[in-house]
């Protein structure tokens, strides 16, 4: 029943937050492993998500990308750029 619920679940179009309530190892192992959201609340409210500690985003049509809060967030509003530099120099420019 329970693996049941878990395929519905992740069926739909969606995938932000779930939240399961169980007292069963198994079916709390089960949706650690088989419940594809992008924020999995077990035995607690699924609200609440601390800002700034706790990353918050979903996929499919829920979002992509970094999750706001998380150490990657910063990045994605930066033009990330290589810069290489000859360090082994063959005679000397003197400073102008």
């Amino acid at each position: 029943l329970f693996r049941s619920a878990l395929s519905l679940a992740n069926d739909s179009s969606y995938a932000l937050t779930g939240g399961v309530y169980s007292r069963s190892p198994v079916n709390i192992l089960a949706a650690q492993d088989g419940f594809d959201v992008g924020n999995l609340y077990i035995n607690r409210p699924i609200t609440g998500a601390l800002v700034g500690r706790q990353p918050f985003g979903g996929h499919r049509l829920s979002g992509l990308g970094t999750k706001a809060g998380g150490e990657d967030y910063l990045s994605q509003f930066m033009v990330r750029r290589a810069i290489s530099e000859n360090t082994l120099r063959h005679g000397f420019a003197p400073a102008e």
